[in-house]
């Protein structure tokens, strides 16, 4: 068994080149030993555990849906709001709730203190996104690209 405490892992943050999307998280799959590139499940882990940090008024991604993937959340902490496909609802403390594949979503922290969710994803190999707002798919063959009809850089029509 392997076992680490996730109060000392390191905070790993982004941002989008003009700030738009922004956000913080530790990697507590990879400090299990989990390894992104490979294929091998074994080595891959068949789910991905994120502990995601957002300062009030930081939306971490594009409104955007999986291939395959589906995602878990936990608010741990905070407050926000989830856009979906039936329009935006509020988040809070204690709440979980679950988007399928193919369910596109976004959160934001609209509260005045960081929000803290527990993210889980299952780890489906070749997956491709999608993003409604700008009509733009990620594929992952023959290499992660961003398309829309023609190749696209990953923020394109998103700020």
């Amino acid at each position: 068994m392997k076992i680490v405490n996730t109060n000392e892992l390191e905070e790993f943050t982004w941002k989008s080149p003009r700030g738009k999307y922004r956000g913080a998280g530790k990697e507590v799959s990879e400090a299990l030993g989990r390894d992104p590139k490979s294929t091998d499940l074994l080595l891959r882990h068949p789910f991905d555990v994120e502990i995601l940090r957002l300062e009030p008024g930081a939306t971490p991604y594009p409104y955007h849906a999986h291939g395959q993937q589906w995602e878990f959340y936990h608010v741990i902490s905070g407050r926000g709001k989830v856009r979906h496909e039936g329009g935006e609802t509020a988040i809070a403390q204690g709440d979980a709730f679950l988007f399928k594949a193919g369910e596109p979503h976004a959160m934001t922290n609209d509260g005045d203190v960081d929000l803290i969710v527990y993210v889980v994803a299952d780890n489906p190999l070749n997956e491709a996104n999608y993003f409604p707002d700008s009509g733009k798919w990620v594929v992952p063959l023959p290499r992660r690209q961003v398309i829309r009809g023609e190749s696209a850089d990953y923020m394109d029509g998103e700020e």
